[in-house]
């Protein structure tokens, strides 16, 4: 059972990509029933696996992460349209996500330990995965506007999976607004992390390697978001930033579980 939720989770990424990039037709009643049934899928599976037991291993991190993306992704096609157009980038990287995810699964599961704090440690996780999911969504943006350009310098933008992402401008505009979000959630999620690290050990902060990249990731968010709100700084710098901002904080959350786990 528990195999073929894995591959149904798995498979369900596969019909929205390949009908956005063959059709241009993604507001009618088939694009939203194949994005529901790719969210559905590894939601389903996240809550048959975890069940009662929380489990902090390297695959239940990406398929978290993976459940967050979809299902902020989600609303964010229903309130910006021009979003809709990343699907063509975002489902092959999320299957990519999975698969990896698949691959790691059959590693040993970590359980935590059961004196944590409920509420504040629900919370944590939810703000972490938050942000992550908005910082995923902003460097697909990201990457969406670099192949767009340089789609339109080569002038092939009639070519390839080019027509099929957002114009330059919507990205441009999508990407400065999922950059804001990003940061703000970063901030709860510093904050309620050293809540729950005062409540462990009784220090406000340590500084260690997952809050050094987290304070890193924000300082970057934040002067991106700062700079390309009132100074207008857009295009492949701000997109190639956001991909550092990204890689920063993937080496804080699901890079730090994949040394552990796959390389020591």
């Amino acid at each position: 059972m528990s195999l073929l939720l894995n591959m149904s989770a798995l498979l369900a990424l596969v019909p929205v990509g390949l009908f956005a990039l063959r059709s241009s037709q993604r507001t009618g009643g088939l694009f939203w029933c194949l994005l529901s049934v790719a969210a559905a899928g590894p939601v389903l599976f996240v809550v048959v696996s975890v069940g009662t037991a929380w489990r902090s291993d390297l695959a239940m991190a990406l398929w978290l992460a993976v459940c967050a993306s979809l299902l902020i992704y989600l609303p964010l096609c229903w309130f910006k349209p021009e979003a809709r157009g990343l699907t063509v980038l975002l489902m092959p990287y999320l299957f990519l996500l999975t698969l990896i995810a698949t691959i790691a699964g059959a590693s040993p599961h970590i359980v935590l330990n059961e004196g944590l704090p409920g509420t504040w440690f629900s919370a944590h996780i939810a703000v972490a995965l938050a942000t992550y999911a908005l910082l995923t969504l902003a460097a697909i943006t990201g990457l969406a506007i670099f192949i767009k350009e340089r789609a339109l310098k080569l002038k092939r933008s009639a070519t390839g999976i080019a027509p099929a992402l957002p114009s330059v401008a919507d990205s441009e505009k999508l990407q400065s607004q999922l950059l804001g979000a990003a940061v703000i959630v970063l901030l709860c999620g510093l904050a309620t992390g050293v809540a729950l690290q005062n409540y462990l050990t009784g220090h406000v902060l340590e500084f260690d390697h997952k809050t050094v990249l987290s304070l890193v990731t924000l300082a970057i968010l934040t002067v991106l978001w700062l700079v390309n709100s009132r100074f207008g700084m857009r295009g492949r710098t701000v997109s190639r930033l956001v991909l550092v901002a990204y890689l920063l904080l993937t080496l804080a959350y699901p890079g730090v579980k994949f040394v552990a786990e796959i390389l020591s």
